[in-house]
């Protein structure tokens, strides 16, 4: 990866001006203009009606650099600023304030089509938009084929895009995009239509661009192709850069956003060390349902990321092996039990309990939680200040590696999903298998059957 900067965003910011009716527009227009030949010739200037202006700003005073061969996530909630932000560094769209410097040819999948003619065919498209990114004719003969082999399209080439589904639209336009060899790419959202063996053509493409030095600007709501693909990521709030850093720490502070996290001052997030014996191997584990003897726990995450209104508590667990206490490092294919105390502060009605694996990377591996699993065991309600246990099992068929799980409870109000208490990748342990790698182990057998000698 090069130290050099193919991208800088100098305190770039955008404001959009709504006014009241047309006339105002055309007036405030033309008294700007008349402000400036009075402004050269020294005359008083005229008044602005700001009463029928209203100002939005999209974004305010945002900087940051982009390295060459380096790929940036960005995430924030719908009406942030990133497509503004993209559309500005794509030059499609002028700053109001600040400059946006590019070191070379830029690409940018923004709009679902854009740049595309309706009426023409999807060869006489790729011809076009190759040309609108500055390869002479000579070249877009030369890497056509490849165009059309990577979008895949078949026969649908020769007919108008105005008949091309959204899938095939994205096809063709990440195609072409892909096969110009940028300097800077931007994908925002446009990967999110393709199909599962599309997406992973996509991102096999978007690798061997990175690695012959391509920078890629990447924006997407899933949080796993952000923390997967990005080597760090930017949160975009109300039109200011929030964070910048690590992709799954911005991914943390995103999902705060979007869910809430707890005051200091809730249960869920009230510290109060307790002292627990290790549980003997055949014992039944007794949990804490209050306090938080969660964090007192031998596979214990330190840096898990946590949240909910508080309304319940998980306090405590267990992670157990064949009934003991788990070591660290556990074998493939072992039992486990997971063991979870919690207390609820306040009645809650449709509680819902779930669990998620996830890779060091940030990778979910396996998810659930008893509403999927259509799960009998809890309660319609709860009442305010019950405590349970809840006994979680499952075969340990994971691959050789480092493994996070979370736990959370939350319930339903109406169609809406209200968080109690998320611990996210709060528990940590390792898996060691000598006959197997990647993240999960499958029964496999080998037989060979001799045809002839």
């Amino acid at each position: 990866m090069s130290s050099e900067i193919a991208l800088r965003v100098n305190h770039v910011s955008k404001v959009f001006r709504a006014y009241s009716n047309p006339a105002k527009r055309l007036t405030h227009a033309l008294g700007i203009r008349a402000n400036t030949v009075l402004r050269k010739v020294g005359l008083p200037q005229l008044a602005t009606d700001h009463d029928a202006i209203q100002e939005f700003v999209a974004l305010d005073d945002i900087s940051f650099e982009v390295m060459r061969g380096h790929t940036t996530g960005i995430v924030g909630r719908n009406g942030a600023g990133k497509s503004t932000l993209l559309q500005i560094i794509a030059g499609t769209l002028a700053p109001s304030q600040g400059t946006v410097e590019v070191s070379g040819r830029i690409a940018a999948l923004l709009e679902l089509g854009s740049g595309f003619n309706p009426e023409f065919n999807g060869i006489e498209n790729a011809r076009l938009n190759a040309a609108i990114l500055g390869l002479s004719p000579e070249e877009i003969d030369a890497r056509m084929d490849s165009i059309l082999a990577f979008a895949d399209i078949g026969h649908f080439v020769n007919r108008p895009v105005k008949t091309y589904s959204s899938g095939m639209m994205v096809r063709l336009a990440f195609a072409v995009q892909a096969q110009v060899d940028p300097e800077i790419l931007i994908v925002d959202e446009a990967l999110a239509v393709g199909d599962a063996k599309f997406q992973s053509k996509c991102f096999a493409r978007l690798d061997a661009l990175k690695e012959t030095g391509t920078s890629i600007l990447f924006v997407s709501h899933s949080t796993e192709q952000i923390v997967s693909h990005c080597d760090d990521a930017i949160l975009i709030e109300g039109g200011q850069l929030r964070q910048r850093g690590q992709p799954k720490d911005v991914v943390h502070t995103y999902l705060d956003l979007l869910f809430g996290k707890p005051p200091a001052s809730t249960p869920a997030a009230r510290q109060a060390p307790q002292s627990t014996e290790p549980v003997p191997a055949g014992a039944p584990p007794v949990l804490e349902t209050r306090g938080n003897s969660y964090a007192d726990q031998p596979h214990y995450n330190p840096y898990e990321f946590r949240w909910g209104d508080g309304a319940a508590c998980i306090a405590d667990f267990r992670l157990l092996a064949d009934g003991a206490e788990a070591a660290q490092i556990i074998a493939a294919g072992t039992s486990l039990q997971l063991v979870l105390g919690i207390s609820f502060e306040r009645a809650i009605s449709r509680p819902i309990m779930g669990l998620t694996i996830k890779s060091k990377d940030g990778v979910t591996v396996f998810g659930t939680n008893s509403e999927l699993t259509r799960f009998a065991g809890l309660p319609a309600s709860v009442a305010e200040g019950t405590e349970m246990q809840v006994d979680i099992h499952f075969e340990c068929n994971l691959g050789p590696g480092d493994y996070f799980i979370s736990v959370g409870l939350a319930s339903r109000k109406g169609e809406e999903l209200v968080p109690h208490d998320r611990r996210y990748d709060s528990i940590h342990f390792t898996v060691t298998d000598d006959e197997c790698f990647g993240f999960t182990k499958l029964p496999m057998t080998f037989s060979i059957k001799e045809l002839r000698s």
